[in-house]
Parts: C-alpha cells; sequence; structure tokens
C-alpha cells in the first residue's frame, strides 16, 4: 500500500488543516471546500486525513451502518423488509473510510450498479455497491470539484441532502445509507463552483502559496526527506500523528458537553447580518464549527474568540458579490469580525 504524507507534517496550511479537524470531530458541520493555488498541498491534506481519524465500530455489513443509530440501518441489517427489528449482525473496528471520486467516474460507479459478473455467471440480480456506499461514515473526495458534471453535482446534492441513496435500475430497486463528509478541491481559475453545491460544504478554506521564506523551505525539505525515505519520514511523524488523533477523540468526547451561551449566539446573529449572508445555514454552521474548536482546545464554552477565529471559514463562501469592494471574501469576513469587535 502506498505511503501518504503524514497529516502532522504538513506546514504552512494551518486554516486548511484546522478545517479537516474541525471536520474530523463534528462530521455534521456539512464538509469543506478548498480552493486555491496548485501545488500548495490540498489533496496531500485530504488523503493524509485517514491516518489521523480514529476507528470506528461498525456493523458487519457492507455499508458498516453505525450500531447506535438503528433507524438508519441497512436492509441487511434490518432484514428483508424496511421498518422490520434490527438484526444482530456483529459489530467490528473499521478504519474511517476517505475515499477518491475521479472526475471521470461514471453515475454506476458512484451509485452502484448491477453486479453484471454474478448476473452473467450465475443468473442472480445483486447490486454492487458504488463510491457512496464506501464512503458512508466517512469522506468523499472530489479533486477538481469545480470540473465536475452537472448531473453528477445532482446527484451529489440529492445524496447529501437525504442521507440515503437509491438506485432504480436494470431491474433493481435499491436503497442503503449514504452519509458522508464531502471534502472537494479546486483552482477557481478553472472555474467556479455550482451555488447549490458551494451552499453544501460547511467551510471553506481559500489557500495561497506561502509567501515566508523559511516557510517554503521548509516545505521542500520535509516533501524531499519523505520523497527519499517514505516509511522512516512516516515513522518521525507517528507521536504527532497519534496525539491529532487522541485529541480528535477527546473532542468528540467532549462535544455534547460545550454549552453556547446565548450571547454567543447573539454575536454569531450579528456577524451575520453585518455581512447580509442568505438564509440561517452561515450561523449554524459558525455556531458548530466554534464548538468543535472548543472541544478541541478544551474549553467548556464557546466564546467570542472562537466566533472570530472560525468566521472566515464558516461564512467567507456564503457572501453575496459586491462589485464595489474590491477586496476578497475572506478579507470582508475579517473586517466585520473587526467592526463588530470594535463596537
Amino acid at each position: 500500500m502506498r505511503t501518504l504524507f503524514p497529516f502532522a507534517a504538513i506546514v504552512g496550511q494551518d486554516q486548511m488543516t484546522l478545517a479537516l479537524t474541525i471536520a474530523a470531530v463534528d462530521p455534521g458541520i456539512g464538509g469543506v471546500l478548498v480552493f486555491g493555488d496548485r501545488g500548495t498541498g490540498k489533496s496531500t491534506a485530504v488523503r493524509a486525513l485517514a491516518a489521523v481519524l480514529p476507528e470506528i465500530e461498525a456493523a458487519d455489513c457492507p455499508y458498516h451502518c453505525d450500531p447506535a443509530r438503528p433507524d438508519e440501518a441497512c436492509e441487511t441489517c434490518r432484514g428483508p423488509k424496511r421498518g422490520r427489528k434490527q438484526k444482530r449482525t456483529g459489530t467490528i473496528r473499521v478504519t474511517v473510510p476517505v475515499v477518491d471520486l475521479p472526475l471521470g467516474a461514471t453515475e454506476d460507479r458512484i451509485a452502484g450498479s448491477l453486479d453484471l459478473e454474478r448476473a452473467l455467471s450465475a443468473g442472480e440480480k445483486r447490486f454492487e455497491p458504488g463510491l457512496l456506499a464506501k464512503a458512508h461514515r466517512g469522506f468523499l473526495y472530489i479533486d477538481e470539484i469545480n470540473l465536475l458534471e452537472d448531473h453528477l453535482v445532482d446527484l451529489l446534492l440529492d445524496v447529501a441532502a437525504s442521507g440515503e441513496n437509491v438506485v432504480e435500475r436494470e431491474g433493481l430497486s435499491v436503497r442503503h445509507p449514504a452519509r458522508f463528509v464531502l471534502i472537494g478541491s479546486g483552482n477557481p481559475e478553472e472555474g467556479e463552483l455550482r451555488p447549490q453545491l458551494l451552499d453544501r460544504f460547511g467551510l471553506s478554506v481559500e489557500v495561497k502559496t506561502p509567501q515566508d521564506l523559511k516557510t517554503r523551505i521548509e516545505v521542500v525539505k520535509r516533501r524531499d526527506a519523505f520523497e527519499r525515505d517514505p516509511a522512516g519520514f512516516t515513522a518521525r511523524y507517528e507521536t504527532d500523528t497519534s496525539a491529532i488523533r487522541e485529541a480528535i477523540l477527546r473532542a468528540r468526547r467532549r462535544l455534547d458537553h460545550v454549552a453556547v451561551p446565548d450571547e454567543t449566539l447573539e454575536k454569531a446573529a450579528q456577524l451575520s447580518i453585518r455581512l447580509g449572508t442568505d438564509g440561517l445555514r452561515g450561523e449554524i454552521t459558525l455556531m458548530r464549527a466554534a464548538r468543535a474548536f472548543a472541544a478541541l482546545k478544551g474549553d467548556g464554552a464557546v466564546v467570542w474568540a472562537h466566533l472570530a477565529a472560525l468566521a472566515p471559514l464558516a461564512l467567507s463562501h456564503r457572501l453575496r458579490r459586491d462589485p464595489l469592494d474590491e477586496a476578497g471574501s475572506a478579507t470582508r469576513v475579517e473586517r466585520a469580525v473587526g467592526e463588530l469587535a470594535a463596537a
């Protein structure tokens, strides 16, 4: 198996690694969009995330259902008829999947289709799960997501909204759980993302090429050391990798106990109003992300400092275009944060 660059060794992209870590603490935040310059470690960071994710308990079924949520179980766990009491399929410990969705993937490859080999050899109709099934309870990564074909975007939007994949073709009628954290990356110079899909991402990060000389040198040195000796380089960061994994586990355990005071919610709403964001999804996401951030830091309540740190990630991609303001969206959010803090 190919050795991946360690997540703990990534340098110079703190906002990106923070957003991915927060999504690992609270997958319900809604995924992460990483847009920016080529060669800045976007794909490297996402694929490295798998090594720091704690294992999960799963049903011993094709979709690794969550034993704690029988209402979302697949037909294997429920039995032949939907609504029946969940069967005991046994539980196992599995690694959290991080699945790549290639741009050239067909709808059958993504959603699943008839197992042709089984149909031809045994005359039996059996469902062959696709990438959505493999990504259930994990992460689905799409590089160059802004180049994804429209009909595949529609499919992802439907599944992301319902948490369930429905396949009805070739005499098959199958539905299975498909809840995943969507991670997208791309270069904005190659095209914009459809607004419907953009709004589905909880956090957005604008990645730029580091301009600090020491940082650039360190990035080159670490990459060179990894390519010369992948196993040895990865071993040097094993302690740091374990520390990140333990931090995610502790934050997950603390998450439900982190308080969100009314005055903090009021600040989040004021910030969204000041920025003119559409709907309430922005401040809901900001609140959840700030709570996950507080859990990571070991704090018992969400305060203004947590909101201020996460506001550019949660709100920058939800702003309307302002032709009179040439500043980037992240800059506009930071400016609004400063104005609200001074008010």
